[in-house]
């Protein structure tokens, strides 16, 4: 049966032998807040925020919320570390933010005043992290979420990155099972839990973590159930998902809602990692603007839509957007659905109003507003001697130089530079093991970071450290090498645009001497224009045969491209970043440093 927790702050450890999570619960500040609250509630309505209500009938509940933060501890680099903020005038500005030192910061000094504050996520804690964290398997990220207080947080697709195993290491804690314990204090896993309602055991058919977990203080109880999104095992190695069965989000937080019904928990709150995307770029956007549910679109929409109206919340993360809308439940009821963006460059405040009389959330007065994590704020002490001794254990590796750049090299844009730059790096590899390479493809989603110019420390402006590196590529895939026919080849290219990728199209980033053009003013797989396609400047040939480098993942099948899985006469070689710096290495130096690609390979038509 899954445990409910007291709430308290400072509070003891909690070991947890079992996995248990709660979710955070959202709600826009535009909409919801503009309805009335119950007469007997609008008493101390002055207070909001340092306490509020809670001398009566109602109690106002602070939601903490946070997602995909990849184990971001050091402010992000580049566009990664920054978001647009829309200002009065129409105009927008971006602000440098992040950072695990500043987010602690934030979170301890928004909970001041709040007797009644929980802290949640919306998965992919860990999971392609920079090396501070990724070199160590992500134990710094957990010891960092542990001195954070978060409360509870769903699992994301990229917690399968190193299967459930290991996985169930970081919740119960354990030396890494081949690379033993980093430190003489060893690792004792986390202090919150892990929700994965929808991901089963192929053997037994029951959650591999627990499905649920409820908060409770003082009479008020706060249910949470957390859910990844059921394509998990499209996006992850074959290996990460194995005997494991991902269920449809909707009906599984409606299953659990009614089970939280039956044990008297009326206030629940979804922690679903999936996302949306709004129709700004601005973390402060209006999205109700164009009216209730109308400001986002993508898979959240679709779920919140149609998730039981007993759910009076959903915090969602996934597509590392930013928004605090409300998207009409089934009754047609308006309900908060919120995420903040990706790497700790936000937070998301909610202030959820419970009725003690029902033991349900006044929906109607649920306020909610993302927060951006600025750099402007004293650093937390405690988190900056926490990377202080993982940047010691790391620097002998992460400090080496392996190439230099003449400028940022973005990873933005349908084709970006960096991706230009990562399939250049992949088809020179290609062709050192196998000379009859003819192109390599990469998957956007594997760029993990930008390449920056200024030094992220004391190496120098231009250079690129191994620590770099390991931002851009952190998943350790190997580059492999197979044939296709001229026609699978071209079918790739249409998957970028069809199947499951039609609605969210991924573009695969490709390598120098392959061309074509992308008609967006088309729908479907015709958004590839096959007359256009190139090699070297020759069509594609159908019947011929061509030798491709792709990661493993990509190889696999993986972002919906079972085409590639489809290739014959396999060559497995070295990881991706050994490839990258390889040819980093081989085509950079202090003088003659490499120049950010023109991204110049696909012709866009919109």
């Amino acid at each position: 049966m899954p445990a409910t927790a007291q709430s308290h702050r400072p509070r003891r450890r909690r070991r947890t032998t079992r996995l248990l999570a709660a979710a955070a619960t959202v709600v826009t500040a535009g909409a919801l807040a503009a309805a009335a609250l119950p007469a007997s509630a609008n008493a101390g309505e002055g207070n909001r925020g340092h306490g509020g209500h809670g001398h009566g009938r109602y109690q106002d509940v602070q939601l903490l919320s946070f997602n995909d933060l990849h184990g971001n501890l050091e402010p992000p680099a580049g566009s990664s570390g920054r978001v647009t903020e829309h200002q009065p005038d129409g105009t927008t500005e971006t602000i440098d933010a992040g950072g695990i030192e500043y987010l602690a910061t934030h979170l301890r000094e928004a909970r001041k005043g709040n007797r009644y504050s929980i802290t949640a996520a919306g998965g992919d804690m860990v999971g392609a992290s920079p090396l501070l964290s990724g070199l160590f398997h992500d134990e710094p990220t957990i010891e960092a979420l542990n001195k954070l207080d978060l409360d509870v947080t769903s699992v994301g697709n990229h917690e399968f990155d190193e299967g459930a195993k290991e996985l169930a290491r970081l919740q119960n804690g354990g030396c890494h099972p081949t690379e033993g314990c980093y430190t003489d204090e060893g690792f004792e896993g986390a202090d919150f839990p892990y929700l994965a309602a929808n991901v089963l055991d192929e053997k037994t058919d029951k959650p591999i973590l627990e499905p649920y977990w409820v908060w409770k203080h003082k009479g008020v109880k706060v249910g949470f159930i957390g859910v990844t999104l059921e394509g998990t095992p499209d996006i992850v190695s074959a290996e990460g998902v194995k005997g494991l069965t991902f269920k449809d989000e909707v009906e599984t937080i409606d299953k659990y809602a009614k089970v939280l019904q039956r044990q008297g928990v009326k206030s629940i709150v979804a922690l679903v990692h999936e996302g949306g995307f709004p129709a700004s770029s601005s973390y402060n956007y209006d999205c109700d603007s164009p009216g209730a549910g109308d400001g986002i679109s993508g898979p959240i929409a679709d779920i919140a839509k149609n998730v039981t109206p007993q759910v009076d919340a959903l915090v969602t993360g996934h597509t590392h957007a930013a928004y605090v809308c409300t998207i009409p439940d089934p009754a047609g009821k308006p309900r908060m659905v919120t995420s903040a963006s990706s790497f700790g460059r936000l937070y998301t405040d909610t202030t959820l109003t419970y009725d003690r009389a029902t033991g349900d959330i006044a929906r109607t007065a649920v306020k909610s507003a993302n927060h951006v994590v600025t750099r402007d704020v004293p650093k937390a002490p405690d988190m900056t001697r926490l990377i202080d001794k993982w940047s010691t254990l790391a620097a002998p590796i992460g400090n080496r130089a392996i190439g230099y750049v003449s400028g940022d090299i973005d990873r933005n844009g349908t084709e970006s530079p960096l991706g230009d730059l990562i399939a250049d790096a992949q088809l020179a590899y290609g062709r050192s093991q196998d000379p009859e390479t003819d192109l390599a493809l990469m998957n956007p989603g594997g760029i993990r970071a930008p390449l920056t110019y200024a030094a992220s420390g004391s190496e120098g402006d231009g250079v690129v450290t191994y620590a770099e590196g390991f931002t851009v590529q952190p998943f350790a895939n190997t580059v492999n090498l197979k044939d296709y026919t001229g026609a699978q080849l071209i079918q790739v290219l249409k998957e970028q645009v069809s199947g499951p990728n039609e609605a969210a199209p991924k573009i695969l980033q490709i390598s120098s001497g392959l061309t074509y053009t992308l008609d967006l003013t088309k729908t479907g797989a015709d958004r590839v224009v096959t007359d256009s396609i190139r090699l070297n400047g020759a069509p594609i040939d159908e019947n011929a045969t061509y030798r491709v480098a792709s990661n493993s993942f990509l190889a696999g099948g993986g972002d919906g491209f079972p085409t590639l899985n489809e290739g014959t006469n396999e060559l497995v070689g070295a990881d991706d970043l050994t490839a990258l710096e390889q040819y980093l290495t081989a085509n950079s130096s202090a003088g003659d440093p490499i120049d950010p690609p023109a991204a110049d390979r696909i012709t866009v038509v919109q």
